[in-house]
Parts: structure tokens; C-alpha cells; sequence
């Protein structure tokens, strides 16, 4: 509303007003479709991906989560997220680079990372998160029509030259917002989803190999939505034009040394360990892979 204010006045503050309310009233109910339906999501079960399906199936019920939706994106470079209002409302969606680059124990780290996001109810936030950033880039981009500024009761304005700069710094305000929430919840989901998968260096792996290809494989839609860019494990923009200024995620240098250092402290030993003690997880028969055994399956993913 003091964006809407400064460029608009009295008329303006009441325009942000409803847009502010009308986008978080749609994005708290549907963040989970209109997230996904900007990365053509399209979800999967048992019958069409058994292995990613039974992954997340696995971790789901080691973390004492409900199953959550399970997606695909069409997607050459390996990344994945997760999106919804709470865990009974959760998806979980990768990318086909990230089934075809990673082995299946990468793949569940990355997964169980993202099993971490929604028990933390990150996901909401996060989302929410992308929401403001979308509307104050928004109404930065209405400067431009208001011209010269509102005009108040006395006659001043805030001139073409105030218009100007809430253009350039209302996306700049995005992307603080951005960062202040989603670099401390990524290292606290590292740590909760090596917990959860047990498998500390599978995860450090994963991220060293996305983090890698990231840089040189595009993800179109990302690209197209950069506001959303917080929500993926890492950092999916290329950099190219302002993309850098979306770059929302600590350094993965630093995340795997974190990972490694837990990695010394619990080990690897396939199994779920209680990050505290407000649930009791579950592991299925045979280990957390039921039956399946570990490894890269030589199957596809399906």
C-alpha cells in the first residue's frame, strides 16, 4: 500500500490494496496450482513414474508426512521444488534432467529436501514470498502509466524521476524479500532432509551436479517466472540479463560442507534420524527403500 501511495496517492494505496488482498486471499487457496501450472507441472502416480512415485512414497511415510501430489516437468536441467498451503495440500515436482542426471540415491536426498520444505511449512511462506515479490514488481510497472506521479491535495507529485526509481527499486525490494526467507530455510531443509533420507552425502552430491548443470542448461519457465526462483532446491536462472538479482539461495559450496559435517556426525546409515522430538517417523519394511535396495536403478524412472 505505501508503494501504490507513492505512485498513486490516495487511489493508488486503495489499488494496492486490492490487488495485495485479491493475490494472497488466491494464493494462500490455490499457490500449489498457479506455481506448477507456471512450470507445465504435470502430475504422476504409481502407474505412470512407479520409481519416483515409490521415492516419494518411501520418504513421505519416514517423515510422518501425508503422501503429497507428485509431479513431472519437462525440463532438461535437474531441479525440483515443492509447493502448497500445508502438508495435507503439499506437491512435490522434478524435473526429467534431474530423473536422467541424478542416481536414485541423489534423487531421494533431493527429494527428501523437499519433504523437509513442507513439514516446515515452508512451502506457504515461500509461496507467499513469490506472491508479494510478483506485486511489488507489479505495481513498479504501473509507475509507468501513472506518468508524472499522483498529484495530493496541495498539487505536488512525486515527478517522473520518483516514477523512474520506484520502477528500478521495486524489484530490488522483491528480491530482499526473497532472500530474507528462503536462504536460512534452505540450510534448515538440508539438514532435515539428510535426517530424513540418512543419507547426508547423497544429498551434498546432488546439489555439487544441479548446481553445476544450472549453469549451463536454461530452464525456460523459471526464466519466464524469475519470482519463483526461490522455491527450487537451486537456483534455476542462468544469470543472463537481471536474473542474478533473483539469486535467493546460500552458496553450495557452503551447503555441502554443512552437509558433510553432518554427514561425520550421524553417518550413513539409511535411516531416518528424529530431528526433535515432536513426531515419531515411520520406516517402512526393508529400510527406507522398502524392498527396492539402493543404487541406480538400470529401469527407467517411468
Amino acid at each position: 500500500m505505501g508503494v501504490g501511495y507513492l505512485i498513486g496517492g490516495a487511489s493508488g494505496a486503495m489499488i494496492a490494496f486490492l490487488i495485495a488482498a485479491a493475490m494472497n486471499l488466491y494464493s494462500y487457496w490455490n499457490s500449489d496450482r498457479l506455481v506448477l501450472s507456471m512450470h507445465d507441472a504435470q502430475e504422476v502416480d504409481a502407474r505412470t513414474a512407479p520409481d519416483l512415485y515409490q521415492i516419494v512414497a518411501s520418504l513421505a511415510q519416514n517423515a510422518g508426512l501425508p503422501m503429497p501430489r507428485v509431479y513431472l516437468m519437462d525440463n532438461p536441467q535437474p531441479n525440483a521444488f515443492a509447493t502448497g498451503r500445508d502438508p495435507q495440500h503439499a506437491a512435490v515436482a522434478v524435473t526429467t534432467g534431474l530423473l536422467q542426471v541424478l542416481n536414485r540415491d541423489e534423487v531421494a536426498g533431493v527429494v527428501a529436501h523437499e519433504l523437509a520444505h513442507i513439514r516446515n511449512r515452508d512451502t506457504l511462506i515461500m509461496t507467499i514470498t513469490a506472491t508479494i515479490a510478483g506485486a511489488i514488481s507489479m505495481l513498479g510497472q504501473f509507475g509507468m502509466f501513472f506518468g508524472g506521479g499522483h498529484r495530493d491535495n496541495n498539487g505536488g507529485g512525486m515527478g517522473i524521476v520518483g516514477t523512474i526509481a520506484m520502477v528500478l527499486l521495486a524489484p530490488i525490494a522483491a528480491m530482499l524479500v526473497q532472500m530474507a526467507i528462503s536462504r536460512t530455510r534452505e540450510y534448515a531443509a538440508d539438514r532435515m532432509g539428510a535426517q530424513i533420507s540418512g543419507k547426508p552425502t547423497a544429498l551434498a552430491t546432488a546439489l555439487a551436479k544441479i548446481s553445476d548443470m544450472a549453469h549451463h542448461v536454461e530452464n525456460p519457465s523459471a526464466e519466464h517466472a524469475p519470482a519463483t526462483a526461490h522455491l527450487f532446491i537451486i537456483n534455476p536462472l542462468s544469470g543472463h540479463r537481471m536474473d542474478n538479482l533473483f539469486a535467493t539461495h546460500p552458496a553450495t559450496e557452503n551447503r555441502i560442507a554443512a552437509l558433510q559435517e553432518l554427514a561425520r556426525h550421524i553417518g550413513e546409515v539409511g535411516g531416518y534420524h528424529q530431528p526433535n522430538r515432536s513426531y515419531t517417523p515411520r520406516t517402512p519394511a526393508g529400510g527406507p527403500w522398502g524392498s527396492s535396495g539402493q543404487g541406480r536403478r538400470s529401469g527407467p524412472w517411468g
